[in-house]
């Protein structure tokens, strides 16, 4: 467990603190199935675990949660399925309105063109009600690749190279992350992979170069805040170098 120093009746969790946990939100179907339950009672159970988990970041101080909630391989799953994973993700922009009271931010990450209108209606009145909020930051990855973040930041600076707007010599690691949905984000210090599988699964490649990944047996849906805080006492034991000696 967490071991917090306590400083007039509130915590002191600032040591080593992850300012930024992105999570891979894995194991719905599986936790279904275990059930004799179809898959997308799984989503709606992960969907519960989502808001619990996201007030618990809230209360420990987490600046930034990135939640990957539907990647771009996701339209292979079956139409049932991936249908239940609209109307639930329809269902949750809707509940957003709670985060707006509680100062949050709410950002979405990835190709939203591709998401049905209304959703994409949802997205804008999410963000635009929750832009001035100063409060803990929750990214929702939704048809969202990281190959295709990165091959898409690489297009718009070669049209800037190209409209003679910029030089090649101008590109920097600084330069090209500007240009990614993350800009002016901190890369995650931890990426979190419940579920039982060991792959980041095209998530966030160019931010978690450097990231401690975490990979739990537990599935998603019965993920809990005790075991966020045992992941985070794992992340505040370990030794980061980021290439050097220390």
């Amino acid at each position: 467990m967490l071991s917090f120093r306590h400083i007039g009746g509130y915590m002191d969790n600032s040591c080593k603190m992850p300012r930024h946990i992105a999570i891979i939100l894995d194991g719905n179907g599986r936790w279904a199935e275990q059930r004799g339950l179809p898959r997308f009672k799984g989503h709606s159970k992960g969907s519960e675990t989502v808001r619990e988990i996201v007030d618990h970041c809230d209360k420990i101080g987490i600046e930034y949660i990135t939640l990957y909630a539907f990647s771009t391989e996701n339209w292979k799953r079956p139409k049932e399925e991936v249908d239940e994973i609209m109307r639930l993700l329809r269902k949750y922009l809707d509940e957003l309105s709670k985060y707006a009271d509680k100062n949050a931010k709410i950002t979405v990450l990835g190709e939203t063109e591709g998401l049905p209108s209304d959703i994409r209606g949802k997205i804008m009145e999410a963000t635009e009600n929750t832009r001035n909020n100063t409060g803990i930051k929750v990214n929702i990855a939704l048809n969202y690749g990281g190959r295709q973040e990165i091959t898409n930041a690489a297009k718009r600076i070669a049209a800037l190279v190209k409209r003679g707007e910029l030089e090649p010599e101008d590109i920097t690691e600084n330069l090209f992350e500007k240009f990614l949905y993350t800009k002016d984000m901190p890369s995650p210090d931890i990426i979190l992979r419940p579920g039982r599988e060991k792959r980041i699964s095209n998530f966030l490649l160019w931010q978690g170069a450097y990231s401690e990944l975490i990979f739990e047996d537990i599935l998603w849906p019965d993920y809990t805040k005790e075991d966020l805080d045992r992941a985070i006492d794992d992340f505040k034991h370990r030794n980061r170098r980021y290439g050097g000696v220390k």
